[in-house]
């Protein structure tokens, strides 16, 4: 009787943690082309109750050693300048087993690449929050969440690319007989996707798939193994091509 009073508790508490609303944005890179002004990013809630979430936005920025820091957007006396990524709308309201979209909208100087995080963020919504709900949904919503024993409303944190107006792609190999070298002489990032390092002939026995972006100036290399070989997407853009190469 006792082992199965903790096997309904463990069911319980399961259960709960699962209630509440569960967030999913999808891809975690995005890209703006150069030709483009907006992007539509779509979330979906696949929790069993309401998600409200707010939108912030940061953008990334890359020191000459590779480190980065991540700062607000400049405010002009009080207002936001327009220069930099802005969503709307910044309050999102979605329903359980329902998805809604922000628009996100680039403004200002696209002489360069540049690069945002961009973080959705679950909350129980509070009157200085903005939601478009009255105060007595509020609190019926706070209610709902003691009741499911929700606590930790996850968030997420995607990176946010937005090319050059000009954008312009040159990828230079250098492909020697024991290592592998590729260097972005253009102005916007490329993408190493889907990069496998497996033994050859032997599609089972891979190290982990990884992912790379390579801006520009800067370069992706790796040695070669023999008998390995190597297969990745190099992505430029809209384009995509298959690469393989033998260690």
């Amino acid at each position: 009787m006792k082992r199965l009073l903790a096997l309904c508790g463990v069911s319980l508490l399961s259960m709960m943690a699962q209630a509440g609303p569960q967030i999913n944005v999808g891809v975690v890179y995005d890209y703006l082309e150069g030709d483009k002004s907006t992007y539509m990013k779509r979330i979906f809630n696949g929790g069993t109750s309401t998600a409200f979430v707010k939108v912030s936005i940061l953008e990334i920025l890359y020191g000459e050693d590779g480190s980065y820091q991540e700062v607000p957007l400049e405010d002009q006396d009080g207002v936001l300048a327009r220069n930099g990524l802005m969503a709307s709308p910044a309050r999102l309201i979605v329903p359980a087993n329902a998805m809604q979209g922000t628009r996100l909208l680039f403004m200002g100087d696209r002489s360069k690449e540049r690069y945002f995080r961009v973080r959705f963020v679950p909350v129980v919504p509070e009157a200085e929050d903005e939601f478009a709900v009255s105060a007595e949904e509020r609190e019926e919503y706070k209610k709902e969440r003691v009741a499911a024993g929700v606590k930790v409303l996850a968030g997420f944190g995607t990176v946010f690319f937005v090319r050059p107006k000009d954008t312009r792609f040159e990828t230079v190999i250098d492909n020697s007989a024991s290592r592998y070298l590729l260097r972005n002489n253009g102005n916007s990032v490329v993408v190493i996707d889907e990069f496998k390092d497996c033994l050859a002939k032997t599609d089972n026995d891979c190290r982990p798939t990884t992912k790379h972006h390579v801006m520009a100036g800067r370069t992706f290399a790796f040695d070669k193994e023999p008998g390995r070989e190597y297969r990745f997407d190099l992505i430029e853009g809209t384009e995509k091509k298959t690469v393989e190469i033998k260690g």
